[in-house]
């Protein structure tokens, strides 16, 4: 089988590193073909909570080098999944499955407009991944993958990308409920990625300090009552507990967004706490944790030039 992992960021690179130890043929579509050529010809360097290792993953920057696919992973940030899922088009067979597990909303609906709602499943996962530099990543902590339907089926496929990722040391499980799953690893984002993001601090250190605890609450609270007005069923009871839980399970990692404020880049911050602000204007609900979040976040974007 044939696994293709778009986007080589601190997940991608994780993930095609660490799926590389099964049988399966794994790739990494890149965009940018020097660095394609580079990581095809020196693979990925993994370190951290395991020992360190280097992978040999093959990578490339055109679809024609790579064929059609039996698994395509979009790895990408959300602002880029339009352009991502165009380019990779010629990668989808007629037995192709396409998994995201990206950040925000809205990632599914992109992905399901250009190559329908059949082939595509949702996820999200906790791994805590580090880009450190080009093909190198600091694998900073486990976490569950969970995947799903939009209609909540469990075919076949699914199953065997459960015993692939298995075989690669990925705990992952199923849900029949798309949208709370997604729902749910937003809400955790929205407490976690733009407080780390503005204080510069590890995930762990957020339920340390106080005054970033109580923030990480109120943003969660305020995220899991636009929910509730939705009618979302969340897979979380306490989405609150687990938001801790996610810290002090990835204690050491240095979130996403984080890892694109230090390096000056774009955040995915409009498909987080920017989701949350505007359900909570168009249901009339003061999000006031969500909206200064999102206000510095904004503002810290604008101070790089």
């Amino acid at each position: 089988m044939k696994i293709v992992i778009v986007g080589p960021g601190a997940l991608g690179c994780l993930l095609a590193a660490l799926l590389s130890k099964t049988r399966q043929e794994i790739w990494l579509f890149d965009k940018d073909p020097g660095r394609a050529a580079r990581i095809d010809k020196s693979g990925i360097t993994v370190e951290g909570i395991s020992a360190k290792m280097r992978s040999p993953v093959r990578a490339a920057a055109e679809s024609k080098e790579i064929g059609c696919a039996d698994l395509v992973i979009i790895a990408v940030k959300s602002y880029d999944t339009k352009a991502a899922i165009i380019n990779a088009r010629p990668l989808i067979g007629n037995n192709t499955k396409v998994l995201t597990l990206q950040n925000g909303i809205g990632n599914l609906e992109t992905i399901t407009e250009i190559v329908g709602s059949d082939i595509v499943i949702g996820g999200t996962t906790n791994l805590g991944a580090t880009l450190l530099e080009e093909a190198k990543v600091r694998y900073a902590g486990k976490g569950e993958t969970v995947i799903g339907r939009p209609d909540g089926k469990i075919p076949v496929e699914m199953r065997w990308i459960r015993e692939t990722f298995d075989k690669a040391g990925l705990e992952i499980r199923f849900s029949r409920d798309i949208k709370g799953l997604l729902w749910s690893k937003l809400i955790l984002n929205a407490g976690i990625n733009a407080l780390t993001a503005i204080t510069q601090l590890k995930n762990g250190r957020l339920i340390e300090i106080e005054g970033a605890r109580r923030i990480l609450r109120g943003a969660v609270t305020e995220a899991t009552r636009i929910a509730k007005r939705k009618k979302i069923k969340l897979i979380y009871d306490d989405p609150l507990a687990k938001a801790e839980a996610v810290c002090e399970a990835t204690a050491n990692n240095i979130s996403s967004m984080l890892q694109d404020v230090l390096k000056h880049k774009r955040t995915e911050i409009d498909f987080i706490n920017g989701v949350i602000v505007r359900f909570g204007q168009e249901l009339n609900l003061a999000v006031p944790y969500n909206s200064m979040l999102l206000d510095l976040v904004k503002s810290i974007e604008a101070g790089y030039a």
